[in-house]
């Protein structure tokens, strides 16, 4: 049996396939673009970030209208249960207050302005929490007197068998 060996070239054959598959990992020698030289010898940081567009924060109200609602007994006692019921079609339901629901601000005081709530809800917690004065002690009368209690023991068994760390029956 004979064998041939033949070189194989490289426009046909192994080598070729092989070039090809790993040319993308060949450095692209492209010459730079006179303008872009000029910049980059100028200005080390390079080209300027065009501005980012900055998304509009919605400052809208939702408003939410309090409602009062007639009701057989069967749909208010599954109401009180759920705390939602379904109303029947074409029922009329009389509108109490229509406000804000994240400022809580009627609606004729603030339509057409911004929800403050969306703005700075400070208003809602009571004010800015850390300049707010703490809560005052309420001070005894006159004649009464503090008698000390006994010592409740909130740890280990003793605490167990008094009911401390137990639930209420």
């Amino acid at each position: 049996m004979t064998t041939a060996i033949a070189a194989l070239s490289s426009t046909a054959g192994r080598s070729h396939l092989q070039e090809s598959l790993f040319s993308w990992l060949a450095p692209e020698s492209t010459p730079p673009l006179p303008e872009t030289k000029a910049l980059v010898e100028s200005d080390p940081e390079g080209p300027p970030e065009p501005p980012a567009e900055e998304e509009k924060v919605d400052l809208s109200h939702v408003w939410v209208v309090a409602a009062e609602i007639e009701v057989i007994p069967k749909i208010a006692k599954v109401a009180d249960y759920r705390g939602s019921f379904k109303a029947t079609e074409g029922q009329r339901i009389d509108a109490l207050e229509v406000y804000c629901k994240g400022c809580r601000r009627p609606y004729d005081e603030v339509t057409g302005q911004d929800c403050s709530a969306k703005i700075d809800n400070r208003h809602l917690i009571g004010g800015d929490q850390s300049t707010r004065a703490k809560r005052k002690i309420p001070v005894p009368p006159r004649n009464a007197r503090v008698v000390p209690g006994g010592r409740i023991q909130r740890r280990g068994i003793e605490a167990y068998v008094g009911g401390v760390s137990r639930p209420p029956r």
